[in-house]
């Protein structure tokens, strides 16, 4: 577990490393109770070495690390391009009481319905793309942001018109009564598992590079980025904006807080990750019609 960084990423074996790397605590009581079994004292106490490192890594995020009082709460939520029922989604989101909403992988066919249902609790919204922000609080200074997830010699060849429908991220900026707080909205590209070149991250890595180069160079002072990443913040690919970003859910949440699956969440993909401001809370919402589980998070500055 200490070396899973220098596990080679061919065939991306090192990203499913990363990705799976809380699960490998699984298998410290399954040995456990075969050394008991085999009334092994030598077994039993080699496994105090994997059993401290996993506690190095993870134990800190069992405990619940929440604290009273925040400024504005956000929720983000891979909305599904499958979802069956987009107004209860919406609904259900408001409910939530967030200040700010930030969704993904909205379809032309749904977004009349967001757009309708959570116009009343969220009279200041934006959509670029696939990804879009509703909030209480007024939006400036909005545009799109560039993830590369077109690559290759047909990249260029694409039509404005084209690349704006299938853009994946914005930038914008919420006008609070303490200053302004720029939010990121991001949907990183797919991982896809192919039988003869294993995992390929290729469009997600790119994605990563880009949204970690964006993060860099704005100076804002406050920013956070909410979204669907396709990764974990373990996952290798993201140390570079992870160098520059905290992970809300590490910092106030209780337990590893996953999203994905939604009916057997196993791994969180979905993220809260702030600079210049600091998670009071966060936590994991209810079951909505999407494969994805909501997850939000209280800031205070």
């Amino acid at each position: 577990m200490l070396l899973h960084a220098g596990i080679t990423d061919r065939g991306g074996i090192g990203n499913l490393v990363d990705t799976a790397l809380p699960w490998f605590g699984a298998f410290i009581p399954l040995l456990l109770a075969g050394a008991l079994r085999r009334r092994s004292a030598s077994a039993a106490l080699a496994l105090l070495l994997p059993a401290g490192v996993w506690l190095g890594l993870f134990g800190g995020l069992l405990l619940d690390k929440s604290q009273p009082g925040g400024d504005l709460a956000v929720v983000t939520h891979n909305v599904g391009a499958e979802n069956a029922d987009p107004t209860g989604t919406a609904r259900a989101l408001a409910a939530s009481g967030a200040h700010v909403l930030a969704l993904e992988e909205i379809t032309p066919q749904a977004r009349p319905v967001y757009e309708r249902e959570l116009a009343g609790a969220y009279p200041h919204h934006t959509v670029q793309g696939t990804v879009g922000l509703w909030s209480r609080l007024p939006l400036t200074g909005t545009r799109p942001v560039d993830l590369e997830l077109n690559a290759g010699p047909l990249a260029d060849t694409l039509p404005a018109a084209a690349k704006a429908a299938e853009n994946r991220a914005l930038r914008t900026t919420v006008t609070t009564e303490k200053g302004p707080l720029v939010v990121y909205v991001a949907h990183l590209g797919s991982v896809r598992v192919f039988p003869r070149n294993g995992f390929w991250t290729d469009s997600r890595d790119r994605g990563a590079r880009a949204l970690t180069e964006a993060v860099a160079a704005d100076g804002s002072e406050r920013l956070v980025v909410l979204g669907d990443l396709n990764g974990t913040t373990d996952d290798r690919a993201f140390t570079g904006l992870t160098t520059h970003l905290r992970s809300a859910q590490e910092t106030a949440g209780e337990g590893f807080g996953f999203s994905y699956p939604a009916a057997f969440p196993v791994v969180r993909i979905d993220q809260v990750l702030v600079r210049g401001v600091q998670a009071k809370k966060s936590w994991v919402l209810a079951a909505t019609g999407s494969d994805h589980l909501p997850v939000g998070a209280v800031l205070s500055w």
